[in-house]
């Protein structure tokens, strides 16, 4: 569900070139460059936030992410698209929080 305020915040960087320039190069890097094998090379723990929504990095992608991490843990947004942390920030902050907690703790595992 996009508000008022994140559809002005995409316009205000779809008109900004330089900006548009690096999300396109971006975009064609990530596209480029599976980075299957270097997923599984991290050992650090990991949050997945993923929304259930996203047509650009579908969650079938996450759960092989997921999978590739032995380290991670993966949580999906409902009514969300491709950018949890833009689209709804509120339960972004809450799972990043409640994963950064676990972390604090001497035993932490994920």
């Amino acid at each position: 569900m996009a508000t008022e305020e994140l559809v002005n915040e995409v316009f205000e960087i779809t008109n900004n070139r330089m900006k548009v320039i690096k999300i396109i190069a971006l975009a064609k890097s990530a596209i480029r460059n599976n980075l299957g094998e270097e997923l599984s090379q991290i050992k650090q723990p990991a949050c997945l936030i993923w929304g259930n929504n996203d047509t650009i990095t579908p969650p079938f992608v996450a759960k092989e992410f997921h999978r590739l991490m032995p380290t991670s843990e993966l949580h999906f947004v409902d009514k969300c698209g491709h950018a949890p942390m833009m689209e709804v920030p509120e339960e972004f902050n809450r799972l990043l929080d409640g994963f950064l907690t676990k972390l604090k703790t001497p035993a932490a595992t994920v």
